[in-house]
This record gives C-alpha cells, sequence and structure tokens, in this order.
C-alpha cells in the first residue's frame, strides 16, 4: 500500500502539455475577465451622452461593478472550498459574462448600475479562484511566473479593451462592446470538461478515480495502483468556518497584514487609472489620448507581473514584494514633477508594473501562504478588502483634484499608500506559510513529508 503525497507530486513535476492547459485556461479567463472590467471606462463617454447623466451619476454606475466585485471575491471565494473550484469558476463566468452583455441591453442607469454590481460579483469572484487554481499545479520552481504570467490577461483584457473598443463604439455604438464580453459564456462546457478539480476537494469528496487521472497527468511518471491512499495533511482539511482558517496556526496577523497590503495596492491602481490622464492634463502636458495612458500603464502591468514572477522564483518572494512596493512609491511621487515626455512615459509604465504588476504578484503571494483547502477563502477575502481600496481610491483622489492642490501633492497622496503596504508586507511572518512549512517538513524527513495524515482516502 503507497501513499501518495499530492503536494509533493505538484511541487516537484516537470512542466509539461497538463500544466500548459490549465495556463491557458487561467490565462484566458483572466483576459475576458480583465475585458468586463475595463469596457465600462471605454465606454463611459458615450453611455453619459445616450443615457444624459451627469459625471457623479456615471462615477456611481462605473463604481457598481466595483462593490460588486468586493462581495464576489469573498463569497465566491469561500464557496469554491466547498462545491469545488471548477464550480465557483463556471458561475464566476457565467456571472460576468451574462450580466455584462445584458448591461449593452438597457438604456436606464439605475438598471444598468444594478447589472453590473452582478457582472462585479463574478468578475471579482474569478480571481481568487484561479490564482488558488495556478497555484495548487504549477510545479514550485516556476510557481510564482506561471501565476504572473497567468495574471498577466487582466492587462492584455484592459488593452484589448481600450484597442477594439473605440472601433466597436464609433462602428455599433457603445451597446456593442457589453454585447462581445458575453461571448465568454460559451467557453463554460469545455472549461469544465478540461480544467481538472482541486486535489484536497477530490479527496474529500472520495472522487478517487478522478484524482488518479489527474495524479497521471500532472506526474507522467505515477503508476496508478489498486491499494493507492491519497494523504491530505492535517492544515487543508477545512472544517467549521472556512474564514477562521485563515486565523489560526498563527497566520492570524499575516492575514490582517495581506488585507492591509491588497487595500492600498488596489488603492493605488484605481488611483492611477481614474485620475492619471486628468492629472497631467491640468499639468499642462500634451500627451495625446487617454487610450496611451491605458495602454502604457497596461504594458508596465505585464512587464512588471512577468518580471516581479520571474524574480519571485529565484529570490525570495516576500523580499520581491517589498522592492516592488518601494519603486511604486519612488516612481508615482516623481510624476507629480515636470519631467521630458520620454521620462514621463517611463515613470507611467514603472507606475504601472509597480502598482498593477506588484498586485499580481501579491496575488501570487497569497495563494503561496495559505494551505490548499483555504487557499480561495484566503486570496478571495484579501482581494475583498483590497476592494475596498479600489472603491475609495477614486473619490478620495476625486475630491483632492477638487482642492486644487499643486500637483505632486496629489501624486504623493497616492504614492502614501506603496509606503503602507511596503511596512505591511515586511511584517507578514513567512514562516507560518504553507510553502514555508512544507519546504521545512521535507527537510526535517529527508525526503517526502506527508505532514499529519489525519484523513486519508483510500482507493479501493
Amino acid at each position: 500500500m503507497r501513499q501518495i503525497d499530492v503536494h509533493k507530486l505538484s511541487d516537484e513535476a516537470s512542466f509539461n502539455r497538463f500544466h500548459a492547459t490549465i495556463l491557458l485556461w487561467c490565462a484566458l479567463i483572466i483576459i475576458c475577465d480583465g475585458y468586463d472590467l475595463a469596457v465600462a471606462g471605454i465606454a463611459l463617454p458615450s453611455i453619459m451622452k445616450e443615457m444624459g447623466v451627469t459625471a457623479q451619476n456615471a462615477g456611481f454606475m462605473v463604481s457598481s461593478a466595483l462593490f460588486g466585485m468586493m462581495f464576489g471575491a469573498i463569497f465566491l471565494g469561500t464557496i469554491a472550498d466547498r462545491i469545488g473550484r471548477r464550480k465557483a469558476i463556471a458561475i464566476c463566468i457565467a456571472l460576468f459574462s451574462v450580466f455584462t452583455a445584458a448591461a449593452g441591453l438597457t438604456n436606464d442607469p439605475y438598471v444598468f448600475s444594478a447589472l453590473r454590481f452582478m457582472a462585479g460579483l463574478g468578475i471579482g469572484g474569478v480571481m481568487p479562484n484561479v490564482v488558488a487554481q495556478m497555484t495548487e499545479y504549477s510545479p514550485r520552481k516556476i510557481r510564482a511566473t506561471m501565476v504572473t504570467l497567468m495574471f498577466s490577461g487582466y492587462a492584455v483584457g484592459g488593452m484589448l479593451a481600450a484597442l477594439i473598443g473605440k472601433g466597436l463604439i464609433e462602428a455599433y455604438g457603445w451597446s456593442s462592446v457589453f454585447l462581445a464580453a458575453g461571448l465568454p459564456v460559451v467557453m463554460i462546457p469545455f472549461m469544465l470538461k478540461s480544467m481538472p478539480e482541486s486535489m484536497p476537494f477530490l479527496i474529500k469528496t472520495n472522487r478517487l478515480g478522478e484524482l488518479k487521472d489527474i495524479v497521471s497527468r500532472l506526474s507522467p511518471g505515477y503508476g496508478a495502483h489498486a491499494d493507492d491512499r491519497f494523504a491530505l495533511p492535517a492544515e487543508d482539511k477545512a472544517e467549521g468556518v472556512p474564514i477562521g482558517k485563515l486565523f489560526q496556526d498563527g497566520r492570524g496577523f499575516s492575514t490582517v497584514m495581506f488585507w492591509v497590503a491588497f487595500f492600498m495596492c488596489l488603492f493605488m491602481v484605481y488611483a492611477l487609472s481614474s485620475w492619471l490622464a486628468k492629472l497631467m492634463a491640468s499639468a499642462g502636458y500634451s500627451l495625446g489620448s487617454a487610450l496611451t495612458f491605458v495602454l502604457v500603464l497596461n504594458f508596465g502591468a505585464v512587464i512588471g507581473a512577468v518580471g516581479g514572477g520571474w524574480l519571485a522564483d529565484r529570490f525570495h518572494i516576500k523580499y520581491v514584494l517589498v522592492g516592488m512596493y518601494a519603486l511604486a512609491a519612488v516612481s508615482i511621487t516623481l510624476l507629480g514633477y515636470k519631467v521630458p515626455p520620454g521620462m514621463l512615459f517611463l515613470l507611467v509604465g514603472l507606475a504601472g508594473a509597480s502598482t498593477i504588476g506588484t498586485q499580481i504578484v501579491t496575488y501570487a503571494y497569497a495563494g503561496q501562504f495559505y494551505p490548499m483547502a483555504v487557499r480561495s477563502t484566503g486570496i478571495g477575502w484579501a482581494s475583498g478588502v483590497g476592494r475596498s481600496g479600489a472603491i475609495l481610491a477614486p473619490i478620495v483622489i476625486g475630491t483632492l483634484v477638487g482642492m486644487a492642490l499643486p500637483l505632486e501633492q496629489n501624486f504623493m497622496a497616492i504614492a502614501i499608500p506603496a509606503v503602507i503596504a511596503t511596512v505591511a508586507v515586511l511584517l507578514i511572518d513567512h514562516k507560518r506559510s504553507a510553502s514555508a512549512q512544507q519546504a521545512a517538513a521535507e527537510e526535517a524527513a529527508g525526503g517526502p513529508s506527508f505532514g499529519s495524515l489525519d484523513q486519508v482516502a483510500t482507493s479501493k
């Protein structure tokens, strides 16, 4: 009788077609997710003109999706640990596809806001689930790279919305970009068929045939035996209230620090995306349309995410994040001072890399910090709390802009959260992370570590 440690198999597997398939699906889902979130901003001028709404009401219409994202990240992240990750992802895709498309069929601002709130549930809920999925199945040596590469699809979706949105709106009206967002719903059956379920969930539900098939694709060297026993370590048993697990085993303080980091980083992301163009225009810069800023910010985000993930796989991910948050503080502060246009574009790119890109690496770190069974819950709560920063940012910075403060003071206000996030990440106790504890257990055992095997599924 063999005991199979699915953690170790996943950690030590070599990248193969199975991993590429998961990466492709998760990246595709995130691209659709990024498009759905960005599409409202691209179409907003046309929506305001056609519906006859004020700027204040338009801001509420856009924020409705952010409120939905906050609740979606918390509740649809938590439910994934109970109903399975594939079902949760499918529900999220259906929500953001169907309700974004439906928003394109209404001319009532209140109905539009309600539909965008429902879409936001899916937009926010899918993020922690795909991060958890990618983290679980990625080989340890390239885990951060794969998660950040996958999450770069978020920036790609934003760039697609910016690039194709203008043409669609000019040719067919603003509704067309929302209707196009409904297309991802058709991929749900294919995703359910080809994307694997979470391994701890399969062990707990005793779906061993499906588990053996996944393990054989994950690690082709594995040969199934009739008496194989699949171990679920104690830290991966999600009993009781899942959120309570985030505060057990010494993880409570670090969980709060993750929440602070997510809040501060999303505050910066949405402060820049909402007010960068306006601030630069008021400073007298002539840099073309807002589309240029969207592209530069998101291009920087891709570079920052992939580069940050590459660094995190070669150095300590915690200190890579500290450096990225410090870069955000410096680059955003410098945006407040008059510099040549070329340097300004560089600073905007660095700001995208160290805010949007850093947020993606922060997701990767949260995915490594929590045990598999509560990973979606941990990422979901951090993302949900962080969404409150996204909601507050346009309001707070808008208030400061209305006070006609000097440009450098506005950008310093956006940069201050980077300093707070730097301190928060420094205070995270990495020794309490699931990845560090597993590595320590393996080192102590001098080989495979099965942890405390108090839940074991046995093949009959």
